[in-house]
Protein backbone atom coordinates (compact mmCIF):
# COMPACT_ATOMS: atom_id res chain seq x y z
CA UNK A 1 0.00 0.00 0.00
CA UNK A 2 1.25 3.67 -0.89
CA UNK A 3 0.52 6.01 1.29
CA UNK A 4 0.06 8.72 -1.92
CA UNK A 5 -3.61 9.80 -2.41
CA UNK A 6 -5.87 7.35 -4.35
CA UNK A 7 -6.69 7.46 -7.86
CA UNK A 8 -10.01 9.26 -7.48
CA UNK A 9 -8.85 12.34 -5.21
CA UNK A 10 -5.87 12.80 -7.82
CA UNK A 11 -8.12 13.03 -10.32
CA UNK A 12 -10.64 15.24 -8.72
CA UNK A 13 -7.39 17.67 -7.59
CA UNK A 14 -6.72 17.60 -11.60
CA UNK A 15 -10.17 19.08 -12.57
CA UNK A 16 -10.30 21.09 -9.57
CA UNK A 17 -7.14 22.64 -9.72
CA UNK A 18 -7.97 25.34 -12.53
CA UNK A 19 -11.22 26.08 -11.37
CA UNK A 20 -9.34 27.21 -8.23
CA UNK A 21 -7.09 29.23 -9.96
CA UNK A 22 -9.61 31.03 -12.08
CA UNK A 23 -11.86 31.61 -8.70
CA UNK A 24 -8.64 32.90 -6.67
CA UNK A 25 -7.23 35.37 -9.79
CA UNK A 26 -11.33 36.98 -10.19
CA UNK A 27 -11.09 37.78 -6.71
CA UNK A 28 -7.96 38.84 -6.93
CA UNK A 29 -8.43 41.02 -9.98
CA UNK A 30 -10.97 42.52 -8.43
CA UNK A 31 -8.85 43.51 -5.35
CA UNK A 32 -6.22 45.22 -7.60
CA UNK A 33 -9.55 47.12 -9.31
CA UNK A 34 -9.75 48.51 -6.11
CA UNK A 35 -6.35 49.70 -5.60
CA UNK A 36 -6.16 51.28 -8.98
CA UNK A 37 -9.66 52.85 -8.71
CA UNK A 38 -8.60 54.86 -5.17
CA UNK A 39 -8.66 58.18 -6.39
CA UNK A 40 -7.67 59.34 -2.88
CA UNK A 41 -4.28 57.85 -3.43
CA UNK A 42 -1.25 59.24 -5.86
CA UNK A 43 -0.85 57.16 -9.31
CA UNK A 44 2.63 56.53 -7.97
CA UNK A 45 1.07 55.05 -4.40
CA UNK A 46 -1.43 52.94 -6.32
CA UNK A 47 1.06 51.94 -8.98
CA UNK A 48 3.78 50.25 -6.33
CA UNK A 49 0.78 48.79 -4.41
CA UNK A 50 -0.86 47.08 -6.96
CA UNK A 51 3.02 46.19 -8.03
CA UNK A 52 3.14 44.68 -4.46
CA UNK A 53 -0.38 42.76 -4.64
CA UNK A 54 0.85 41.45 -8.40
CA UNK A 55 4.10 39.75 -6.91
CA UNK A 56 2.04 38.26 -4.08
CA UNK A 57 -0.35 36.82 -6.54
CA UNK A 58 2.37 35.54 -8.66
CA UNK A 59 4.04 33.94 -5.62
CA UNK A 60 0.75 32.10 -4.44
CA UNK A 61 0.54 31.10 -7.80
CA UNK A 62 3.62 29.46 -8.18
CA UNK A 63 3.60 27.83 -4.96
CA UNK A 64 0.14 26.45 -5.24
CA UNK A 65 0.12 25.64 -9.15
CA UNK A 66 3.58 24.93 -10.06
CA UNK A 67 4.66 21.09 -11.16
CA UNK A 68 1.61 18.93 -9.45
CA UNK A 69 2.39 15.97 -8.92
CA UNK A 70 0.59 12.71 -7.62
CA UNK A 71 2.39 12.50 -4.90
CA UNK A 72 3.34 16.32 -3.68
CA UNK A 73 -0.96 16.03 -4.12
CA UNK A 74 -1.39 16.93 -0.54
CA UNK A 75 1.21 20.02 0.15
CA UNK A 76 -0.75 21.30 -3.11
CA UNK A 77 -3.79 21.30 -1.34
CA UNK A 78 -2.04 22.40 2.19
CA UNK A 79 -0.99 25.49 0.08
CA UNK A 80 -3.89 26.33 -1.68
CA UNK A 81 -6.29 26.37 1.63
CA UNK A 82 -3.29 28.35 3.39
CA UNK A 83 -3.66 31.31 0.59
CA UNK A 84 -7.27 30.93 0.45
CA UNK A 85 -7.36 29.88 -3.18
CA UNK A 86 -9.27 26.56 -2.25
CA UNK A 87 -11.81 26.43 0.79
CA UNK A 88 -13.27 24.23 3.07
CA UNK A 89 -16.00 23.53 0.75
CA UNK A 90 -13.44 22.56 -2.03
CA UNK A 91 -12.35 19.72 0.03
CA UNK A 92 -15.96 18.15 -0.41
CA UNK A 93 -14.68 16.82 -4.02
CA UNK A 94 -12.56 14.58 -2.14
CA UNK A 95 -12.38 11.25 -0.01
CA UNK A 96 -13.47 11.43 3.29
CA UNK A 97 -9.73 10.19 4.41
CA UNK A 98 -8.08 13.09 2.38
CA UNK A 99 -10.58 15.58 3.87
CA UNK A 100 -10.43 14.85 7.41
CA UNK A 101 -6.56 14.65 6.90
CA UNK A 102 -6.45 18.15 5.25
CA UNK A 103 -8.61 19.49 8.17
CA UNK A 104 -6.39 18.04 10.98
CA UNK A 105 -3.23 19.51 9.05
CA UNK A 106 -4.44 22.62 8.61
CA UNK A 107 -5.84 23.12 12.00
CA UNK A 108 -5.07 26.32 13.77
CA UNK A 109 -2.05 25.79 17.01
CA UNK A 110 -3.54 26.39 19.77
Amino acid sequence: MHDGPDEKDWKAFRKLAPILRERYLRGRIEELATILADGERSPAERFWDLEEQVGEIAKALRACLDGHSRSRMRQFIIQMLAVGMMTREDLDAFSEELRERMIEWTKPEP
